[in-house]
């Protein structure tokens, strides 16, 4: 039965109800999914109608009230007590379609059943559009109905767990389907994924949805990163342009805009080109191109700075200012080295500089100073490591105090906080001697003063005794040798109770997951030397050192805490 055609009448919505009502009473799954995709052979028609089942062919229609839509369902001999739900999905895709606010558009979706051949459970999936008289939505309704954009059929996927919605995915894919959309339903614990089939598809219905019952938002991520996917030439464009990025937000940076925009009003270009001494014309190019990255926003009373700028601002907690002028600074200046690292082995930056980073900002006192500074900035992945149970169960341990041993531990930003954060334990910073004059600096301006014992050395003076252990963004700098050596300190330092915490970013086990550890994989071999691993790679680093993996717990900004014990 071919699908219902476009109409425009006003008594169309009970004639294309009926037609749809039809077509779902007759279709068997295996033959509908082969005139879908025509491409399919036999095995995988037989594996795709094994994991899928036809459910409904949907309809938008748009009744003036709701009485009206009831009657129509009575007319087509369809159940006028189906329920109805807000359809968030559908809502949003006319919204974004026609421009609207998703607010302005009541969209409600009902399933009055139907049986199909053998008399399985199925349903005419309807969309309804309440347009009242005057409601100046006629525009929305006349192009709808002639594209009709939300007529689409539907499989539910029997099982749905995130490896058989992957595979039912490509197989799509594989045979010209091409993602086109899709959502999260909360008001039914429902996830869709549309599909545009292939030209050579044999039924007149142009889309097609998968649905899985509960909530599986992060194979939709992945489903709607390939339906926004641009032209190939167009994406490889995007990504030549990464470094006109970096350099836009390092001189965002440099020039203090942050400190001169607001987050309430907006500045005018001439008066905010005053304020940061830039010519005019050159900054209102800069600001349209931070306007695209999020970065400011652009009204009718000048720009304003977002909540992703304002940490570009040096006074606001967190700031990430210093690592915006170290990634568009020395560090940009070293990546233009990366055909040398790979081609070589050698860091970027110890080809560039003559020698490696650490060696080289221990020389520059002010980029010693920033590089510290920048470390701080990525300092919120340790909100949620406070409440390690490793770090709760020792200030809660009778008798005498334990003591935290952060090796490596900078400017002591991660000790000041877990000894804010527990009173009851003490601590002990071991770092370059250059480091720890600026680390008892900062610890006295905090509640961690009088509780915090220093000691100036390298990874051979680990000290001993103590009760949990921090590495924290430290083994990432080293190639696996000299990660062995620092944690075979660390097990000949650590009593046969202690605990052992290591912050790190984990390498996904799938190389093609979008992750931070995977950027800053290539970050850590051009400036260097280092590397990210996935967490069975720490494990056998470990294992050699007389330590065991217990576990490990996600942090914020992709990083993970690594809990470790003696064997």
């Amino acid at each position: 039965m071919p699908v219902p055609t476009p109409l425009t009448s006003a008594g169309d919505d009970t004639q294309r109800l009926r037609e749809t009502a039809g077509f779902v009473r007759e279709q068997d799954t295996s033959v509908l999914l082969s005139r879908v995709l025509p491409g399919l052979d036999g095995p995988e028609l037989r594996a795709l109608t094994d994991q899928c089942r036809f459910a409904h062919a949907a309809v938008l229609v748009f009744p003036p009230d709701e009485r009206t839509l009831r009657a129509d369902l009575t007319a087509c001999g369809l159940s006028a007590d189906a329920q109805a739900q807000p359809s968030v999905v559908v809502r949003e895709r006319l919204a974004a379609r026609h421009g609207r606010h998703p607010e302005d558009l009541d969209v409600r979706i009902l399933r009055p059943l139907v049986r199909g051949p053998d008399g399985e459970r199925r349903a005419v999936e309807v969309f309804a559009l309440t347009v009242p008289p005057g409601s100046g939505l006629a525009g929305i309704v006349a192009q709808e109905r002639r594209l009709d954009h939300e007529a689409h059929l539907a499989f539910d996927v029997t099982r749905p767990d995130p490896l058989v919605l992957r595979g039912l995915l490509a197989c799509l894919a594989r045979h010209g389907a091409t993602a086109d959309g899709g959502g999260y339903n909360p008001h039914e614990d429902g996830t869709v994924f549309y599909f545009t089939v292939p030209a050579e598809t044999k039924t007149p219905y142009r889309r097609v949805e998968l649905y899985a019952g509960g909530d599986h938002r992060e194979v939709l991520a992945e489903h709607l990163r390939q339906a926004d996917a641009p032209h190939p030439a167009e994406r490889l464009l995007w990504l030549l342009t990464g470094a006109w990025t970096t350099q836009a937000l390092a001189a965002c940076a440099r020039l203090r805009l942050p400190e001169a925009l607001n987050r309430r009003t907006g500045v005018d270009c001439a008066e905010l080109a005053r304020a940061v001494d830039a010519d005019p014309q050159s900054l209102t190019t800069l600001l349209r191109y931070l306007a695209m990255l999020g970065v400011v926003s652009e009204d009718t009373d000048g720009f304003r700075l977002t909540e992703v700028g304002a940490l570009l601002d040096t006074e606001v907690p967190g700031s990430m200012r210093p690592l915006a002028l170290m990634y568009g600074g020395p560090f940009y200046q070293s990546f233009a080295q990366l055909t040398h690292t790979v081609r070589t082995g050698e860091p970027g930056f110890d080809h560039l500089y003559g020698r490696n980073h650490f060696d080289h900002f221990a020389d520059d006192p002010e980029l010693a100073t920033l590089f510290d500074q920048s470390m701080v900035s990525s300092a919120a992945m340790f909100d949620a490591l406070l409440a390690h149970p490793v770090l709760t169960s020792a200030a809660t341990a009778p008798g005498r105090p334990r003591t935290v041993v952060d090796i490596a531990g900078g400017t002591g930003e991660l000790l000041g906080r877990i000894l804010t954060a527990h009173p009851t334990l003490r601590g002990i910073l071991l770092e370059r001697p250059q480091v720890v004059a600026a680390a008892r600096t900062h610890l006295a301006a905090t509640d961690a003063d009088g509780r915090c014992a220093y000691r100036a050395g390298d990874f051979a003076d680990v000290p001993p005794g103590g009760d949990v252990y921090l590495l924290s963004r430290v083994l990432h700098d080293w190639d696996d040798d000299r990660c062995r050596s620092i944690l075979r300190h660390c097990a000949d330092a650590m009593p046969r109770h202690a605990d052992l915490l290591v912050v790190e970013r984990l390498l996904p086990a799938e190389p093609a997951v979008p992750s931070l550890a995977t950027a800053w994989d290539l970050h850590m071999m051009c400036n260097t030397g280092g590397r990210e691993r996935t967490a069975d790679h720490y494990a056998r680093l470990l294992e050699g050192n007389g330590l065991e993996l217990v576990g490990h717990t996600p942090l914020a900004l992709g990083a993970h805490a690594l809990h470790v014990r003696k064997s």
